[in-house]
């Protein structure tokens, strides 16, 4: 996870009741709501893909679906993105791919975050379409134009390209430095 994996990681060997101050600090309220993380993340003027991915972001660290992030769904988050085991963080790669609920990802639906991945990093190296395509080819063994998440975790641990191809599009270790931290992105 580079730089901001070291960051964080020595935000989470601090005392946790001062990390909890921090939080706090950002968050009076002891809860983030989705608009207060798009303010935090600056998403004015962002494509409808960027917008839609930080919803279905948001949505997955709010694990009851009361509509806030308080700070144990926020340390969950925190614990699975840093510390989480492959197969815990493919799971979570593909709850947020599956927009629509199903159990099942299309084409349209990867490509959906992968465009709002871009939009918010502004990297724009290989176009979405390309990389969805690569991870059908490899992964799609069956034809059907949809993966489940069992395809999908077998997939990406049989092809060693394709998981460090999510690993480094799906982190959000910079989303997580500027909440605990309730600093804007550079």
């Amino acid at each position: 996870m580079g730089a901001h994996g070291s960051n964080l990681d020595d935000i989470l060997a601090e005392d946790m009741h001062h990390w909890y101050n921090k939080f706090m600090k950002g968050s009076p309220s002891g809860v983030i709501t989705l608009f207060e993380l798009k303010s935090m993340l600056q998403m004015q003027g962002m494509t409808e893909e960027a917008n839609s991915y930080v919803d279905q972001v948001f949505f997955t660290f709010d694990m009851d679906g009361d509509g806030y992030i308080d700070f144990v769904e926020y340390i969950a988050a925190v614990s699975l993105l840093l510390k989480g085991e492959v197969n815990q963080k493919l799971k979570w790669y593909f709850k947020l791919f599956d927009q629509d609920g199903n159990g099942k990802i299309d084409r349209d639906e990867m490509e959906t975050i992968f465009k709002a991945i871009q939009d918010i990093t502004r990297k724009y190296d290989v176009p979405p379409e390309e990389i969805v395509e690569l991870i059908y080819t490899k992964v799609d063994v069956n034809g059907e134009g949809e993966l489940t998440l069992e395809e999908f975790i077998s997939g990406a641990r049989q092809h060693p390209d394709i998981m460090e191809m999510l690993t480094k599009m799906m982190d959000l270790t910079h989303v997580l430095e500027i909440i605990v931290k309730g600093q804007k992105p550079r």
